[in-house]
């Protein structure tokens, strides 16, 4: 099953990442998990700015056209999944600095799953307000990286202190992707590809 460590990961996530640690699944099966995750704010974002409409405070809600609004979607599928991948060869990159030698399976597990809790914040945009996601959205961020800071140790085979450097330099990386990201993003609102509102 492609989910099968998603509850173990929030109900118990050192012993989960043990788990993940013992098993190593192959390059496929974490590629699958992301591809299936990464689904979910991709698919809400895309339901909430056709169907339901964004609310930025007491005004009318803004709805986006269907073309717009897929256009955006598959753009976000895109990049969640060349973020996650990226992630995982930066990782994988930065390891011997720390005195590890993973495969790239091994960091793309890490940055699959841990992920996953960033992606599962998602479903927040089926309540399309821009206070409710980004609350919801910062208590994904968080356990995210808590994700990170436990799971480094476990699946780089590292001592937990030399793992909290390592955990750190990935976060920086991380947020270096994402500000790419945004930059990027405008970028391509500036070049006509913006949102295409209606009434």
């Amino acid at each position: 099953m492609i989910l099968n460590h998603l509850w173990g990961l929030y109900a118990h996530p050192r012993e989960e990442w043990q788990t993940i640690d013992r098993e190593h699944e192959s390059a496929s099966y974490s590629i699958a998990h992301i591809m299936l995750v990464a689904l979910i704010p991709s698919v809400c974002a895309y339901m909430s700015a056709v169907h339901i409409g964004w609310r930025i405070g007491a005004g009318d809600p803004i709805f986006l056209s269907s073309n717009s609004a897929l256009m955006m979607a598959v753009a976000m599928y895109v990049a969640l999944l060349a973020g996650v991948g990226a992630l995982a060869y930066l990782a994988k990159w930065m390891a011997n600095t720390f005195g590890s030698s993973p495969t790239y399976t091994q960091c793309l597990e890490l940055a699959s799953y841990t992920a996953t809790p960033l992606f599962m914040v998602g479903f927040a945009a089926l309540y399309p307000a821009v206070w409710f996601v980004m609350l919801v959205g910062l208590a994904g961020l968080a356990y995210s990286v808590y994700l990170l800071y436990s799971g480094i140790p476990i699946l780089m085979h590292i001592p937990e202190e030399r793992g909290f450097i390592y955990a750190s330099s990935v976060v920086t990386c991380g947020l270096v992707l994402l500000v790419s990201t945004l930059a990027g993003t405008v970028i391509l609102w500036n070049l006509g590809l913006g949102p295409v509102f209606v009434q």
